[in-house]
Order: C-alpha cells, then structure tokens, then sequence
C-alpha cells in the first residue's frame, strides 16, 4: 500500500482540515458485520458515534487520489472528525470551469466584436485540460455545503471557488460583462448546483431516528429494558414516559429552529431574474438556474439579490439592512475599469471585501438604480447559493464551532468517575452474590443495575434546565439567544470589547463648528455654515457634495455624518426621475444647491427676463461621479460639475491625517497636528475637507472609469468639521460597574486615535490619574527593518516629561501601595495599522502590549476578529459588544457575542439586546454566573444523589434486599425531579461582584465537596444500618411481630400479631419489607433533600436560596411529609412504600440522624469547602485595603494566590497559574527590560 502525506482541506485557516483518504475493505466490513451481531448491534453503534473508528474498522488507507472515503479532522482543539464520500461526475464539454471560449456559443459564429476569451488563469490547474469533447471526470466531495473538487496536477482536494477569488477586475469587464451563453451556463451549473441557500427541515422520523441514538438516550433504553427484566415496572414507565416527553420537547425546538431559518431565506430563494446572453440577447429565467459568471440585469423598480454580484454599469441605492444591520441605505457604484481610465493603476484582483462598494449581496434589497439610457445597470454574478455571504451566514448557524469551555469536559471526567465508583460496586456485587449462591441470571442483572444507580439518566435535563430558566430571564430583559449553551460562558467573562459608535456613544452627530482655510492658514472656529457669504464657498460644496446621499420616498437617506453634514448646509438636494434619465445619452447626476427665494421676493417682470434672471442667479453642483467612502483607506470623494463652467471639481472628505497626506504640502497648515489634536483630544470627530479643479482632460466620460487614485491626488486642503458623538447615558454607569467587579473593559473603533483616547477617559475606560502609551510601529520599508516605539499619549497631570528617561512601571495587581496611595495606571493603546504590524514583525511583543492595551483605534473589521482572537489565546473569556454592522466576525468569534441590532444581522451573534445600550452587558454576565452556579449545583446534587442511592442499594444489597418499587419511583420522580428543577429557579444577584464562579469540576474545592458529602452520607447510612440491628426488637428479613408498641424498656408488647410465615410468594416481599429498607429509606430521603439545599448557593452569584420559594416549598413540604409519615405511621402508606412499622424511639433516633445530617451537610459545605480563608474565592478577590476598582483601572486580572510571594492554597509556595495573562502578569512585572523607556524605538 501507497504510504500517503498529510494533505489538508482549507490549509492555514479557521476551518483548516487533515483529510486522509480511504477505500473500503471487504474483510473488514466482514468483520465488523459478525462483531455487530455478536454484540446486539452496540458495535455498530459505536461506530456511528465515533466516526474515526468507523473509518479505520471498515476502510484501508490510501493515496488520495484512490480514495472512495475520506476522513475529515479539524485541527482545532477539538479534532472533531467526518466521514465524507468521495463522488464523481461527467462534465460534458470541454475544460467546464474556465472562461467561455468563442466555440461554446449557442450562435454558429460571433460577431467580431465578440472577444476571444482565453482560459483565465485563475482556474488552472483545477481540472485535467482535456481535448476529449465528451467531457471529463471528475471527483469531488461535498462537506457542509462546501464542495472540494479534486485537483490532478496539485494531487489534492481544493475548495471550489467562483468569481470571488483571483479574478482581475478587467477581466470581469472584458469576459464576463459581455453575457455567459446558455450552454456555459448549464456546463457551470453541474459545478455549482443551483442557486439557492436551501435549509432543508429534517423531517420528523429523521429526527427522531438522530435523537433516539443519541448514546443518553440508548443508555435510557438500556436501563429500561434492565429494570424492567428486573420486574421493576413503574419506574421503567415513567422513564419512558420522561424520556418520550424529552424526545418530543427537542423534537419540537429543532424543527421550529430549522423552520425559522429556512424562512429567512426563502424570500430570496426562487424569484425571476432577467440575464444577458450577450449580442443583446436577454433571457428571463428563474433565480435557481443563476451560476457565477451570468450576468443579471437590475430593474429600475430595483429587486431582491439573490446571489452575491458586482456592477459593472450603473449605480444602485441598496437596503443591506437584512444582511449587515446598517438600517442606512447604500450607494454602490460600477467597479471601476483599471484599464481604459486616465491614467491606468496596476492589476487589480477582485476582492468582495475589497470591493463591497461595488458588490451587491444575496439577501439585500435594491432600493433605486440609475443607469445610462442606452443600457441597463449590470451586476455580474460572482458567488451563489452557499457560497454567498447570506450562505456563509447561513452555514455558521447550520454548523456552529464547537465552544470550548471546562464545565463540558469535565463533566464527561466526572461521568468517568462515576462509572469507576460504579465498577467498585459491581464487583462486590458479583462477590457478594457468589458467596451466597444466587443464580447467574440474578447477578447479572443486580450488577447491571449498579450502573443505572450510578450514572443517572436525567442529568442532562438536570444541567439543562439552569440555563433555560436564565434564557427565560434574559427574555424578560429583551435579550434574546440563538445558543444557549454560551449562557454559561457568560459567566466566566474577564474581558470585554466595546466597539464606539452606537455602542458607547450614540448613533447621531452634530456639527458643532468648523476651520476653514486660507492661503495655507486656519482661520477662526465658525459654527454657522448657513450664512450667505459662505454659500460660493468651497468648503460648503465640499460639505454639500462630498456624500452618498439619496432621497428615498421623499425622505433623505444614507450614512447619519453625511446627513448631518449636509442638512448643516441648509441645501437641497434633487435626484433625476426615470423618465428624466431616459432622455439623455449619459447618466443624469444628482444636484444639490442652496436653497432658493421663494417666488413672492422675485420681482415682476417678463417671462423671459425671470428665465434670465433665475439662469444668473442659480448655484447647482451636479455629482458626476462617487468613490464610495472606504474603511481601508479612510476617505470618499466625488467629482462634480458646476453650472456654467466646463472643467469638473473633485471633493474629498476623510480622516484628517489620510486627507492631509493626499493634499499639496503648502496647502495645510503647519499647526495642523497641534490643533487637530486639540480638537480630538475633547472627544470631538474631526473631518477634513479638500479638493481640486480636474484638469480639462478628465472629461465626463472619462471620469466614469477613472482609478480614484488619479482623483485623490494634489489636492488643496480646504478645512476640518467638528462634529460631537455623545455618549449614550448608561455607558458610564455600566463601565463602572464592569471595573468594580474587575472585568476588564477594552475599546476597539475604527475612528481616530485620539477621539476614541478622549470617549475613553469620559466613560471611565481610562481614569483621570491613568497614563496612555500610544504605541507606533512602522512597516518594512524601503530596505529597513520594522520599528516599534511608544510614547506619552497626553498631557495628564503628572504626566512625565518628554525627556524623561523614567521607565514606566506597568501596574498588574490590585494592591494598594505602602504608603496608602494609589500606584498610577499605565494604558496603551494602538491603531490598527500598528496592530498589524505587531501581529507580523513582533509577535513576541504582542501579549505584553495586550495585556496593558485599552483603546484600539482605526480598526478594521477583520482586525477586530483577530484581536478577539488574540485575546482568547491568552486565556481571557471575551465578550464582544457591537452594534452588528462592521463587528459580526468579533461577534461571532468571541465567547460571548453581543448585538445591539435588532436585525437579521442578530443570527450572527450568540445574543442580540433589543435595548439599544450597553446595559445588556452586566445583565447577561450575572445570567451566566448564575447559570453557571446552577449548572455545578444541580450537577452536584445529580451525582450525590447517584451516590447517595448507591450506597443505599450496596447496603441492602449486603442483606440479599433492595429498595422497592414504589421507593424508586417516589425517590426519582417526587423528590429528585421537583428538587432538581426548582434548585434551579434562584433568580441572580443584583449586582456584580469582584468575583467569578468556578469553572472547573476536577478542581480540589468541588471535589472535596463530593468526597466529605459522600463520606458523610456513607456514616450515618452505615450508623443507621448498624445501629438498627442492635435493636432488642430487631429481626432479620420480613418481622413476624407488631413493634410499634415497644415500652421505652425495650419490652415487646404481645397484642397478638400472628407470626409471618415466608413463602415462595413472598421472597420478593422479604427483600424490601425489612427494618434495614425502612431506616436506609428514611434516612437516604433526607439526605437527598439535605445535599440539595447545602448546594444551593445564594450570594455572591444568586439570590439566597430563601428567596427561592418554589425550591423552598419542596424541601419544606418532603421533610414534613417525611417527619409525618415516620412519626404517625399508616397502613395505608406504610404498604404503598413496602415500609415496616418502627417503635417510637428508634423514630426519635431516625430524626435525631437526619437533623443532624442536615446541619452537618450545611457546615461541611460552607464552612469546609467554602472557607475563604483555605480557598480563595476566585482570581481577582480584591482585599479590604484596595480601593474602588473603579479608581484602580486595572488592567489584569491576577489571582490572589498567584501574586509574587503569595501563599498557595494551604499556606504553601503560590503555584504558577495557568492562565496565560495571569502567567505574563506575574513575569512581566520582573522583567528588567519591559518596557523600554517612554519616546523610545525597537527594531523588529
């Protein structure tokens, strides 16, 4: 056999895959099929569970290129494993994924102004070139909606991709504007199936075949045939009853999930479209049959997309509220022609992020179009189906990645454990029962049913009901959650990330004054723009202009700045109708003037001097052209035409520092830095203005296909706008309250550096007394390395001199200093272009800067997923607070992702608060603490009351009883089932606390929790057990006489009870009904309800368990019931429950063990396990001489046990904790060469 390679399927990134290939192996199959019969079928099923095993059991490894099956692992920490088929098909034609050759015309011959079209080269290498006109073959595999097609000359596997990736945006002008043929279009269509995002709804059968192999359920099964061949009826039902319920309830929310979501995308799904064949030939056909490379013509009345599409003619007003969360319509525009414009720019490669401007999206709604009268607006088709962003979407909610959090895996250990404990019991089960010659059947069957005792079959309902209850809370305060199992991980967040605008600051702006410029000279701070001797101005048209503005049913749409910049101007501005547009050869601009006179102030004169006279005295600027504002490179700008004069004026507005780069030298100020800084520094947004009188060469024509960078060159500096972005009211109370609990708070914004500095410091990010380090790194350049410095970012009170060779000591613990003062805070902060640079040529830098890091400014949208990113490699639990739009990669990543959208952007999100704040925060951090509370104490309970039972079980079992039916039909269903859900129901804490759960179950506090428990409930079962046999009145097995009448002498009172003669019908009864069932039965009862209420933690993370009434009322009603039924004995309940009458005072005895195992429960529980003093609460407990956190603006989070010199648990050495950032925290501090002194640089 070939020995193959590593191969992998998306290589280096998020969803890379290992892929080795396989053929199936007939004796192998053999084998497995006599292993399946042999073992009931179990075999088969491991397989099904264990997709790697069924791989290796029936298949043998070979090369790919032989392979029939291939196994899928994700290289994640997961490694989670898929068993995929290898398919083939015949694509007719010759080389069917490259460009159309002029052979493969439906026409017999082209015109000659049909291009001849070479096979692109960005399709190479893909398929085998073949001159066989039948076709070719070819292998492929289809894994989450994802098809990979085999590659012979890479002898691989490679993702199919379309128009999206490598394609030269002339090419998409040249080729594939001029229409795909229909036979071209059926050849791309084998490839890449219909268009359509297709959530099929599983059908119920299939449903409910996956949910009833699930292994808990098959566990269920095993446990009801068990019992019931133990004769053990009742409870067997009520399991399958219990079980049905389950399997319906999930049943119910999986199809309703997959429902919902096959409706959000149906709209779209199968519409009719109008493509174009090329020779003018069109053709409407239905969405489904559109494939990369149609061209689709947009109505005038516009359309739904249906797959993602670049314009290539025209321009389009576009809704992407439904994808993005932007409830601001969009302007896009063709994508430009790099080759035929005024001075051409180098190859461009199509990007859709790139180019999203230009890209219109499956799922968004296109609102207006304006086009040429001679042709119609364009799109070519770039992805379909799946691949399309909506399909991407719709794929990472079909198949989320898997979460990593420590309560799951630990739970699967602590099952393990049990399963141990449960081998311990069986074993002296088997012995026991040899010893006293039972029959085989017997002991198989008693030992089996150790391990239902021990593993119990509920505890996943147990673990699940916390976090529905906190969904259910989380409804109340309008946050919704698509995965609720991250509820949990809400409450271990350390970490959050607040993006600025409409997250912390609100969403409008306004204009609160502006500098214009003169002869490269700031004039004096104005605030009125309206005034008439301003009108002429460029600066007002440069504001009046510089946007991408529409009127939309009479009501002005677009970006809130251009909005408020423009209505600021006092200006109209007028859109030409469609029959206007029809009129002309070329596009009819948008024009905007001030506005005029009314008619009553003109004076009385002829018609023809009116016209004259309104012709003189009109202002109009026509937009030409838009070059849509872009995050990369910070800037938009326009090229209008004045009327009345033949050369056309470009306008460009942007960041300050990218607008000044592109201007003439002389043209901005030399105090330009200084007084932009100024402004920033209070908080305010500053845009700069510019522009430049075109050269009579650029024509209108030309202007159309223009590279902007021909434009946004040598322009003059006009000026800068202040606008002010307050904040939102709760943003600064919530801050607060997050650094008092000591979560720490990061900003991360694509606005200016210093802005975001300025929100930071008024929201309280950055404490008055705190220090900013800005830190700077400049590229590879021109043959010189990298370089990395930093410096002061203000002028602070006692901020240290730019001189200053003082090292700056970065402040990592929450101690207060000697002398009772507070040490000063150090906060850096970066841009995005300096994140970059780090990320590439300082990687070693990297954490330190993070783990001191506070404000990120200009950063990308992919930036903001790769911090997340970061940050979660160096331990953190990372919340994400965004408002939807450019943030939905960081909600996604993040472990707690929350959106302030109400729109269908939420899905992307794990949580989405209709609250239009950051208020939801706290809310939803106390929801997972208190979710994560409940999980530990109701997976506690579950396990002691597996424990519990056990002991019980092996304690009868030595006496050749057991407990009755109706004992573990009470005991399962009353008291674990009622107390199992109502220890649920603790509302949370009304506050957050400088404190954090427990993640961990393998931790020593938890698990000496269950050992003292256990150890516990094991004496005074054993005491009990024992002591009842001491008893003068005591006999073995089922009693021949009345004691419930026994003076306190011990003597037996004869009141003539007839001897109990046992018989061959009554061995079973002589099983149960005995003194030692009774006492363990009583006894075990209380136990379950003693345990329970120890676990129930109220403070710090819940409400005191008194306040939960429900929880309350069971525990107070079973130990009256309980109390009731042993003190006042009945016949009536003593048969149900197969009890035996005790005298009195072993009934006083009885009670006197369960007060006094209940208050040695609560003692073991708070004042062992829980003891502040041996255990430390959590990381980051502050001490009682700290002061408000808030004040402290810490930075880390250091765990007290974890500080330098600091005691371990048991007063020992500390040991090294193993967080990353706690690690860091605890070196970087000794760390003789961290960080370098202020104004200084390092080379990479």
């Amino acid at each position: 056999m070939e020995r193959t390679e590593r191969r992998y399927l998306n290589a280096e990134s998020e969803d890379e895959m290992v892929v080795c290939g396989y053929r199936p192996c007939w004796w192998r199959m053999g084998l497995v099929g006599l292993g399946t019969l042999c073992s009931g079928g179990l075999l088969l099923l491991l397989l099904y569970w264990v997709p790697r095993w069924s791989v290796k059991c029936t298949c043998r490894l070979v090369s790919l290129r032989e392979a029939s099956v291939l196994l899928l692992q994700t290289t994640d920490e997961f490694r989670t494993c898929y068993r995929v088929r290898v398919r083939s098909m015949e694509a007719p034609g010759h080389d069917p994924l490259a460009a159309p050759h002029p052979g493969d015309w439906k026409e017999p011959a082209c015109s000659p102004a049909t291009p001849v079209i070479q096979r692109a080269e960005y399709e190479k290498d893909l398929l085998t070139k073949t001159s066989d006109p039948g076709g070719v073959q070819i292998r492929y595999v289809d894994h989450q909606e994802v098809r990979y097609v085999w590659s012979p000359q890479r002898q691989e596997f490679r993702r199919l991709t379309a128009l999206d990736q490598g394609v030269p945006c002339s090419d998409i002008h040249e080729q594939h504007a001029a229409g795909l043929p229909a036979r071209l279009q059926e050849h791309r269509k084998l490839f890449y199936g219909e268009n359509q995002i297709d959530v099929k709804v599983p059908s119920i059968p299939h449903l409910l075949v996956k949910e009833v192999l699930n292994p808990f359920h098959v566990f269920q099964t095993f446990s009801v045939i068990l019992w019931s061949c133990n004769e053990y009826y009742q409870y067997a039902t009520a399991i399958v009853i219990m079980s049905l319920l389950s399997i319906c309830i999930a049943l119910y929310f999986i199809r309703k999930q997959y429902t919902l979501l096959h409706d959000m995308v149906a709209a779209h799904n199968v519409v009719r479209v109008k493509v174009y064949r090329g020779n003018g030939v069109s053709e409407e056909i239905f969405s489904t049959d559109l494939v990369p490379g149609d061209v689709v013509l947009i109505p005038i009345g516009g359309m739904l997309m249906p797959c993602d599409a670049v314009l290539v003619t025209g321009t389009c007003v576009v809704n992407e509220s439904l994808l993005t969360g932007e409830s601001v319509p969009v302007m896009k525009t063709s994508l430009p022609e790099p080759g035929r414009g005024v001075g051409a720019a180098p190859e461009e490669v199509y990007s859709v992020e790139a180019h999203k401007r230009h890209t219109l999206f499956c799922g968004t709604a296109v609102v207006q179009t304006r086009y040429y009268s001679s042709e119609h607006v364009k799109a070519v088709v770039v992805r379909t189906g799946f691949y399309t962003s909506k399909g991407q979407l719709v794929c990472s909610i079909l198949f989320p990645k898997a979460a990593d959090f420590k309560l799951y895996r630990d739970a699967y250990c602590f099952l393990l454990g049990l399963v141990a404990v449960a081998a311990v019991g069986m074993v002296y089960s088997i012995v026991h029962s040899c010893q006293i010659g039972e029959d085989v059947g017997t002991i198989i069957v008693k030992t089996l049913d150790i391990i239902t005792i021990t593993v119990p079959p509920a505890l996943p309902a147990a673990m699940t009901a916390g976090i529905i209850y906190a969904q259910q809370r989380l409804r109340k305060q309008r946050i919704y959650s698509i995965n609720p199992q991250r509820i949990n991980m809400c409450g271990q967040l350390n970490l959050v990330c607040f993006d600025k605008t409409g997250t912390l600051t609100e969403d409008g702006l306004d204009v609160t004054g502006f500098l214009r410029v003169q002869e490269g000279r700031f004039l004096s701070l104005e605030r009125d723009v309206s005034t008439q001797s301003l009108v002429r101005s460029s600066f007002i048209a440069a504001m009046a202009t510089c946007h991408s503005l529409t009127n939309i049913d009479g009501k002005l749409s677009g970006d809130p700045l251009d909005c408020k910049m423009f209505e600021a101007t006092g200006w109209v501005l007028e859109e030409p109708t469609a029959e206007e547009t029809a009129l002309h050869d070329q596009i009819m601009p948008t024009v905007v003037h001030p506005p005029r006179p009314a008619a009553s102030a003109t004076p009385s004169c002829g018609d023809a001097d009116m016209e004259l006279q309104e012709l003189m005295n009109s202002y109009e600027i026509g937009i030409v052209s838009q070059f849509p504002f872009s995050s990369a490179l910070q800037r938009m700008s326009v090229v209008t035409s004045n009327l009345g004069q033949r050369r056309l004026v470009a306008f460009m507005k942007g960041a300050p520092e990218t607008v000044a780069e592109l201007c003439k030298k002389e043209t901005v100020p030399e105090d330009f830095s200084p007084v932009l800084e100024k402004f920033t520094r209070q908080g305010l947004r500053v845009i700069a203005l510019a522009c430049r009188k075109l050269e009579a060469k650029i024509t209108w024509h030309k202007v159309q296909t223009i590279n902007r960078s021909v434009i946004e060159a040598n322009m003059e500096f006009l000026g800068l706008i202040m606008m002010q972005n307050k904040l939102k009211p709760r943003s600064i109370p919530v801050i607060r309250e997050l650094q008092s609990a000591h979560i720490r708070t990061v900003m991360v914004t694509g606005d200016n550096m210093l802005t975001a500095l300025s929100v930071a410091r008024e929201c309280g990010m950055i404490p008055p007394h705190g220090k900013v380090v800005v830190t700077e790194a400049v590229p590879p350049r021109d043959g010189q390395v990298a370089t990395i410095s930093w410096q002061y970012g203000d002028d602070t009170a006692g901020c240290v001199a730019a001189h200053d060779t003082k090292d700056i000591q970065i402040k990592v613990e929450d101690d207060a200093s000697k002398d009772g003062l507070l040490d000063t805070c150090y906060h850096f902060a970066m841009s995005g272009k300096t994140f970059h640079v780090i990320t590439e040529h300082f990687p070693d830098l990297l954490p330190k800067l993070l783990l001191c890091g506070t404000v990120y400014a200009r950063m990308a949208p992919d930036q903001k997923t790769q911090l997340v990113e970061e940050f979660q490699k160096m331990d953190y639990y990372v919340g994400m607070c965004g408002d939807g739009a450019n943030d939905c990669g960081a909600l996604r990543r993040a472990h707690a992702g929350i959106s302030l959208s109400e729109l269908e952007a939420s899905v992307a999100s794990p949580f989405t608060s209709k609250t239009p704040d950051i208020s939801c925060v706290p809310v939803l951090i106390r929801e997972g603490r208190t979710a994560l509370v409940t999980s530990f104490c109701v997976f506690k309970f579950m396990a002691m009351y597996s424990l519990i039972q056990y002991l019980s079980v092996l304690l009868l079992y030595s006496i050749e009883g057991n407990l009755g039916d109706s004992q573990f039909l009470f005991i399962d269903l009353a008291i674990i089932m009622s107390v199992m859900f109502t220890m649920s129901l603790n509302p949370s804490w009304r506050e957050l606390v400088p404190r954090r759960p427990l993640t961990n179950l393998i931790s020593v506090p938890v698990l000496l929790s269950m050992v003292l428990q256990t150890l516990l409930t094991l004496a005074f079962q054993l005491t009990a057990f024992l002591l009842v046999k001491e008893q003068p009145w005591y006999e073995s097995g089922v009693p021949t006489s009345d004691v419930c009448r026994v003076n306190w002498s011990g003597e037996l009172t004869d009141v003539g009870f007839p001897a109990h003669n046992i018989t061959g019908e009554d061995e079973e009864e002589d099983f149960i009904t005995n003194y030692e069932n009774t006492t363990i039965f009583f006894l075990s009862c209380c136990q379950y309800l003693a345990v329970a209420f120890a676990f129930s933690k109220g403070k710090p993370f819940r409400q005191p368990v008194y306040r939960n009434y429900l929880f309350m009322s069971c525990i107070l009603f079973f130990y009256g019931f309980f109390g009731l039924i042993m003190m006042y004995p009945t016949d009536v309940v003593d048969d149900f429950f197969e009890l035996v009458c005790v005298p009195f005072d072993w009934r006083m005895k009885m009670l006197l063990l369960i007060v006094a195992n209940l208050v040695l429960c609560i003692l073991v529980e708070n004042f062992i396990c829980d003891y502040d003093v041996r255990w430390p609460r959590c990381p980051c407990t502050p001490s009682p001489s700290e002061g408000p956190a808030s004040d402290m603006a810490t930075q880390v989070d250091v765990d007290p046990a974890g500080r330098p010199g600091a005691g371990g648990e048991w007063g020992g050495p500390a040991k090294p904790p193993k967080d990353q950032y706690k690690l860091l925290a605890r070196e970087l501090p000794l760390d003789p060469d961290w960080p370098l002194p202020p104004w200084t640089g390092r080379r990479s």
